[in-house]
């Protein structure tokens, strides 16, 4: 373990006893200690990169009181401009950022776009009731405009500051009022999610221990038969996730505790978006509450899922809701498959300029259009048995596409991951291609093939509004 990682361990364990003392704290006072833990962590770990957070709110800022109604667009292609020149400031003769300064930009590149939408939101549907003179019927949506002050409090909230999970405005103003936090859920829930953490802590630095990342890059590793090699990306992906398993768990742990994004059962939360029903609690019936707005990982379903499609669901749950509302709408295309190839591209961005993210994230749409090409020609003719069968082997294709796109991710540069790609043959671009070709030539036929696009759509778009107003998934 880095000593990078470490000191991300290290907040992780500490945000859970502080989150338990935030419990108890006024509105008010909670507002201020979480955003001068925040902000103390961020200088602490960041230093002078502070500086570059600090810019970039006020930038937002200044964009939402400029223009609300232009402000989704110009927050994104500010925030996004910018991060271009985070990672570029060398060029410029400026010191190199930290990790963590880096984690706590991309975190607050999201709040930024978000708040930008939401604020926007907040303007249009109060226009709305003044002409028509009826409440607003958007869910969880803003009281008020935040302030300078209130932006800031967001934006440094001690809450996931490095580590995530993402959450809009609006979760957080739920968490500063909520009326009797100490009632809330909060021990049970929290250790729920952190009974598997030291297993995959000890699964990681065991396998890690034996598959290292570093003896890919080896001319002996090329050495190896040709099982091995493709056996060790098997060993890699796990080592990748359960690194984030454990993260991740421990992160939504830190939110639990302090009751963040806690919300009613019947509310229907999405992770990232909050509730998706207007709910309002009955007195006089004991409620029960849940944590789905801050979950970012589903560790069985992102293994056991069968899809390429729906592994991306369970994993970085807050981030996927962000991309799909904020970045899939508004894609420059109509078509499933090329929006989704636009929307990898952009998640591809957001994580960093090394051609091993692209190389990756834009494999995911190969795999989902040799996926939906299956399905339409061969799962459909087939009984249950069959089908059953067919899924098993889908399922296995599908981990050994996300090994595959996994070495990517880890190896960054476009060489390092070409020649493991090389090495192995391009095996799951040879099968996504095969797989494309095969699909066509049975010709699954018109009807079927619409099911599955329809499918497809449906997946993406469930027909729930949630607090903004927009379909989610």
């Amino acid at each position: 373990m880095s000593s990078d990682e470490q000191v991300y361990l290290g907040i992780l364990a500490a945000s859970i006893p502080v989150g338990f003392v935030f419990r108890y704290l006024s509105p008010a006072v909670k507002q201020v200690a979480a955003l001068l833990l925040g902000l103390s962590v961020t200088i602490a770990t960041c230093q002078i990169h502070t500086l570059h957070s600090l810019v970039t709110v006020i930038g937002t800022w200044i964009i939402i009181k400029s223009s609300w109604r232009l402000a989704p667009a110009l927050s994104l292609s500010w925030t996004f401009l910018y991060l271009l020149f985070f990672r570029l400031v060398t060029w410029f003769g400026l010191p190199q950022p930290t990790p963590f300064a880096n984690a706590v930009q991309l975190l607050l590149t999201l709040k930024m776009v978000s708040l930008a939408n939401e604020v926007q939101t907040f303007h249009l549907e109060k226009k709305k009731e003044i002409s028509s003179f009826a409440k607003s019927p958007v869910i969880g949506g803003l009281s008020q405009e935040p302030s300078l002050y209130d932006t800031l409090c967001y934006s440094y909230c001690y809450i996931g500051i490095m580590t995530g999970p993402f959450f809009r405005f609006q979760t957080y103003a739920d968490w500063l009022k909520q009326p009797n936090p100490q009632a809330l859920p909060g021990w049970v829930p929290c250790l729920q999610r952190l009974k598997l953490v030291p297993v995959y802590g000890a699964t990681f630095i065991a396998v890690n221990s034996v598959f290292p990342l570093s003896y890919v890059l080896t001319d002996d590793f090329l050495d190896r038969n040709f099982f091995y090699r493709l056996f060790y990306m098997i060993a890699v992906f796990f080592v990748f996730r359960m690194r984030f398993f454990a993260a991740w768990c421990g992160a939504e742990a830190g939110c639990i505790i302090a009751g963040l994004g806690c919300y009613p059962e019947k509310a229907l939360s999405k992770p990232g978006g909050g509730p998706s029903v207007n709910y309002s609690p009955d007195p006089a019936e004991e409620e029960k509450y849940d944590f789905k707005t801050i979950q970012n990982i589903d560790c069985y379903n992102t293994d056991f899922c069968v899809k390429v499609r729906h592994g991306m669901r369970y994993w970085n749950m807050t981030v996927q809701w962000w991309l799909h509302h904020y970045i899939y709408p508004n894609a420059p295309f109509k078509s499933y498959t090329l929006r989704a190839g636009w929307t990898m591209f952009i998640s591809a961005y957001w994580h960093g300029l090394h051609a091993g993210y692209y190389l990756s994230f834009l494999t995911i749409p190969l795999c989902i259009a040799a996926e939906s090409a299956m399905e339409a020609s061969v799962r459909v003719k087939l009984g249950p048995r069959g089908q059953s069968i067919f899924d098993w082997v889908h399922w296995f294709l599908k981990m050994r596409a996300y090994d595959y796109m996994c070495m990517g991710f880890v190896l960054l540069k476009a060489t390092d991951t070409i020649n493991y790609w090389m090495s192995i043959y391009f095996i799951i671009h040879v099968i996504a291609v095969c797989c494309i070709i095969v699909g066509r030539a049975l010709k699954g036929g018109k009807k079927e093939g619409r099911k599955v696009d329809k499918e497809e759509k449906g997946e993406k778009i469930e027909n729930v509004k949630d607090k903004t107003g927009e379909k989610t998934d």
